[in-house]
């Protein structure tokens, strides 16, 4: 023992094997003679209180080196001990500890430090104290050395703390990695929970993980040989930089697949099974089925085993036993057809042995152990799709165990278990399955709690579950609630499996349910736009709160303007009424559309599909609209409270006000001449139209999100009726199903990543009381909401509508004849005319069909294969009944002018037309379809599908349609003066009027639109 400077004791230290320091601190050791030797003054000591360690490269086995000193110190200090009386006072010395004192710290603060200590300045210094903070500091694992030693001053002892940190990491490099990507070890290394990162405390027990990790990472991706090794560098004054040097070796491919002993099914089917290992090519082929080897992964050949042994007990092999797997590796060699290069890298020829065993078929299924008086035979068996006598498949027999299974779990049996037990009779090649069921114990719900949901009040939630605490537990009404729940678009997308946490308490029988909530963003505010076949070009704002003041209520504010739109909407919608499951809402409305295809799509003013020909005979207006619209609606949870999904029932009423403003004569003929409208007694049958309009609706969701669905089906079916007031009477029945599946390749699969969605769609529309349906309630098909290709409103028949037009009266030389030669202000000589002109007023009947195959591509960002079809057409001739007024305006004035003296046209006649319009022939009943490809982008600003998408229409109206006169050849030509100027305008009229349409829809298309089919 000595003394340093200021009466510090420095007490002796006894190295260790491979630089393990130990230090201890004596108690009376002024009774140890000086030239006692090392080991015995160190057993003489009384109390160890510290060890400083310094882990190095060898760090390891110096502390075990340490650790075998320490045991050996100790045993002969007991054995001192034993042979001497110890001094006093072992729990205390009467030394008053004064502030400790830390050197060595760099990043972690002295405070943190003294904290971890439990010694403490005023109380009495103890060695065994001492000991416990060494102990602390050690093992908090921010160290690699620790030493504490005792320092005497004026009036109490302090205690210094020599730390030394270890050193942080600055920087990971990787040297040579080329297969896989850095972002890709990132997330294996987050997976792993390996816990080496920047500004991570340097370890290197986790630096080898690392390289382990890495390894495999790299053998997935086909390079089994790959070798990686670490460089360290320092970087003063603490810090380390980790470079992870990788050498991948040669790229390892999946060669030759074989099988040995299959005899019953061949090669290229067990092949087929193998996902992870058969090559890529076209599935079902025979040259280009093994196009592109799969790259090799060991880790995945199992999975593959066990995929072939179910290819066998899918079809009644129940006894089959894939051997393990024989690998052989060679270079690959041959060339390349593609690259037209030599191949390189290794190959891995797999073989796998087989014994097939026999083939059996299903004698029973039998259930022992349950009870009778809560479920039957029948119903056990009737979750099992399979026949007795079919060959036995597996795969068909685990489906219906977990049918059974979630059959005890809607009765509350949550921990049931079922055993099934194989007896096979070898002379039948039969097998009988005897399902031991256990069903436990029935649980009830006892707490039904929340989380995440800082905005939604509890009840909002509370009152879309089917289950209520106290219940018994039901996994359906659980799965259920939260399919309500995912429809209500107020949280992110919740999974039973992933969302949902039970607890539960087999004592008791009560199980405790927790739903881990995500909430989406209540508010939405911001700016909308783009272009679509209905709006043509659009900019406008708009405010939607889908949960105002987290009660589930609906506020929302559009203000949308464009060159064929104007919209301003307020609305407001309460889902819970009094706290009772009816919905009510309001909105109220200003609206003006020009329904005009030959401006929808195109930026210059025109459609490319249609011709100017063509777009002249569409129907084109503007609808100016302003109403109020209110609605309710209610659940049918008693009637279907076991079904899958929502059922509601409800009823709106619409009151609106329009004004039709047409674009050309066809359109204003089409409004002034259908029945559609009551009580018109001026020829203004474009202004004034009163719409009072009830509409009952059913609607069945089972849908799992509202926006972008991946798995589920809805049905809607609603009747708009209009007459209860108003000046329209019709009826109009739309009836829709949806059905979203989720795929995973080609195959159906409840994990599958891709969507296969489809949609069918019944509309009708019918006046009544001997009125027609306005024109603009009638179907219209075309467009992106129904079928791409074409443009919208386009695809409907055509029909012959008669009008009366003022045909100028010309001489041979070109010239008009004018009405006066001596007074040219009168204008020309014009003769009245009855003419058949061909026009789009819709169907009265639509059906509509959509196949779409979705390939989620990043989050927001979709490919998508489809194909639209429809067929709209006129199935009620009385639909397109004229009124009294526009049967009149035609029939009333005289046509033609077979004499003309002194600016007089005389000799003119009355002329009677059918009371209905009629359809053109070929233009009914024509189906169109659509095939394409379509990349669809969701911006969050415009919250709106940006969509681009090609279309190719194999299925369209080519049709070259005579016109039609609305007098034989003669009389027509009566109508004209018999003279030359006559003679000429009669030619001139029939060439114009009597040429025949062309009707060619487009054969494809590609166009950007913003909006959704369905």
């Amino acid at each position: 023992m000595r003394k340093g400077a200021a009466g510090r004791r420095v007490y002796p230290s006894f190295m260790g094997s491979e630089g393990v320091v130990i230090k201890t601190v004596e108690q009376g050791v002024a009774n140890v003679p000086e030239h006692q030797p090392r080991q015995e003054r160190f057993s003489s000591l009384h109390r160890l209180i510290g060890v400083s360690r310094a882990i190095g490269s060898r760090g390891t086995t110096g502390l075990a080196a340490a650790a075998v000193l320490l045991c050996g110190t100790a045993t002969t200090g007991i054995a001192k001990a034993q042979a001497a009386p110890a001094p006093a006072a072992s729990a205390g010395t009467g030394e008053i500890l004064c502030a400790p004192q830390v050197v060595g710290n760099r990043r972690y603060p002295k405070e943190s430090i003294i904290a971890r200590l439990f010694s403490r300045q005023g109380s009495q210094y103890d060695p065994a104290t001492v000991e416990r903070d060494f102990n602390s500091l050690w093992n908090s694992g921010f160290f690699e050395s620790v030493q504490i030693e005792k320092a005497e001053g004026s009036g109490c002892t302090q205690l210094i703390v020599y730390v030394r940190e270890k050193p942080t990491i600055g920087e990971i490099n990787y040297k040579g990695l080329n297969a896989v990507t850095v972002s890709d070890v990132l997330e294996r290394d987050k997976k792993a929970k390996v816990g080496v990162s920047v500004e991570s405390q340097y370890d290197p027990t986790k630096i080898k993980r690392k390289e382990v990790i890495l390894k495999q990472l790299l053998a997935e991706h086909g390079h089994q040989f790959a070798t990686v090794r670490t460089e360290v560098k320092t970087i003063p004054p603490a810090r380390v930089a980790v470079t992870f040097i990788v050498k991948e070796g040669p790229t390892v491919k999946v060669g030759k697949i074989g099988f040995k002993g299959n005899e019953r099914i061949n090669s290229r089917t067990l092949r087929a099974a193998m996902k992870n290992s058969k090559p890529i090519g076209i599935p079902h082929s025979i040259i280009l089925e093994d196009l592109f080897a799969r790259t090799f992964d060991a880790t995945k050949l199992d999975e593959d085993v066990e995929r072939v042994r179910m290819v066998y007990r899918e079809r009644g092999y129940f006894k089959v036993q894939p051997g393990e797997p024989l690998t052989k590796v060679r270079d690959s060699g041959g060339f390349n057809i593609f690259t037209m290069h030599p191949t390189h890298g290794k190959r891995i020829d797999i073989e796998i042995p087989l014994e097939e065993g026999s083939r059996y078929k299903l004698e029973a299924i039998k259930f022992t152990g349950y009870d009778k008086t809560v479920v039957n035979t029948n119903a056990l068996r009737a979750q099992f799709a399979e026949k007795d006598g079919d060959y036995f498949n597996a795969t068909v027999f685990g489906k219906g165990l977990e049918n059974l299974r979630k059959a005890y779990g809607s009765l509350g049996f949550i921990n049931m278990a079922a055993v099934p037990t194989p007896t096979f009779d070898e002379q039948k090649k039969t097998i009988t399955l005897t399902i031991d069921i256990d069903a436990g114990k029935r649980f009830y719900v006892s707490r039904i709690e929340f989380s995440g949901n800082t905005i939604t009040r509890d009840r909002v939630i509370r009152r879309e579950l089917m289950l209520e605490e106290g219940q018994q537990y039901n996994n359906q009404a659980w799965e259920n609630s939260i399919l309500r729940l995912n429809q209500l678009n107020y949280f992110e997308t919740l999974k039973a499996d992933q969302d949902s946490e039970t607890r539960t308490n087999n004592d008791e029988g009560t199980v405790d349910l927790l739903l881990k909530l995500k909430e989406k963003g209540k508010n939405s505010i911001g700016l909308n736009g783009g272009l679509s076949g209905l709006s043509g070009s659009f900019i406008g704002l708009n405010y939607e709160t889908n949960n105002f003041l987290g009660l589930g209520e609906t506020l929302s504010v559009v203000a949308n303007i464009g060159d064929l739109s104007r919209n301003l909407t307020f609305g407001f919608t309460e889902p819970y009424l009094r706290n009772k499951p009816i919905s009510v809402g309001f909105q109220v409305f200003a609206q003006k559309y020009d329904y005009n295809p030959a401006k929808s799509y195109a930026a210059a003013g025109a459609s490319q599909n249609l011709s100017n020909a063509q777009q002249s005979l569409l129907t084109n207006y503007n609808q100016s609209s302003t109403g109020l619209t209110l609605s309710a609606s209610t659940p049918l949870r008693h009637v279907f409270k076991h079904a899958v999904g929502i059922t509601r029932v409800g009823v709106s009423y619409a009151l609106s006000r329009s004004n039709i403003t047409t674009f050309n004569e066809n359109t204003r003929n089409v409004f002034e001449t259908l029945n559609y409208r009551s009580g018109l007694q001026t020829s203004n049958a474009l202004g004034g139209i009163i719409s009072s309009i009830i509409t009952p609706s059913f609607t069945y969701s089972s849908v799992d999100r509202a926006a972008g669905p991946h798995s589920g089906r809805d049905f809607n079916l609603a009747i708009q009726v209009a007459g209860a007031g108003g000046n329209v009477k019709y009826f109009s029945p739309v009836a829709s199903f949806r059905q979203f599946y989720p795929m995973k390749g080609l195959r159906i699969n409840r994990e599958g990543h891709n969507v296969l969605g489809m949609r069918a769609q019944l509309a009708h529309v019918e006046g009544f009381g001997g009125q027609v349906a306005p024109p603009f309630n009638r179907v219209y098909g075309g467009g992106e909401s129904d079928i791409r290709g074409f443009d919208i409103r386009s695809a409907t028949p055509y029909v012959f509508i008669p009008t009366r037009v003022q045909f100028n009266l010309t001489n041979p030389d070109g010239s008009t004849v004018p009405r006066d030669p001596s007074n040219n202000t009168l204008g020309n000589a014009q003769i009245p005319l009855p003419i058949y002109r061909l026009v789009t007023v819709g169907g009265d009947t639509s059906f509509t069909g959509n196949l779409e195959y979705r390939i989620p591509i990043v989050s927001q960002v979709t490919f998508a294969f489809f194909t639209d079809f429809n067929l709209t057409f006129n199935a009620v001739p009385s639909q397109l009944q004229q009124s009294v007024l526009g049967a009149a305006s035609l029939s009333s004035p005289l046509y033609g002018c077979s004499n003309f003296v002194n600016g007089a046209c005389t000799g003119g006649k009355q002329l009677s037309f059918p009371t209905r319009l009629q359809t053109a022939p070929g233009t009914n009943f024509v189906p169109r379809m659509s095939n394409g490809v379509e990349f669809q982008v969701v911006l969050p600003i415009v919250n709106a599908p940006f969509r681009l998408f090609y279309a190719y229409n194999p299925l369209r109206l080519y049709e070259t349609l005579p016109q039609k006169l609305a007098t034989d050849a003669a009389t027509f030509q009566s109508f004209f003066p018999n003279s030359a100027a006559g003679r000429y305008t009669y030619a001139q009229a029939l060439q114009f009027y009597g040429a025949d349409y062309i009707l060619r829809e487009p054969r494809k298309t590609l166009r950007l639109s913003v909006s959704t089919t369905f």
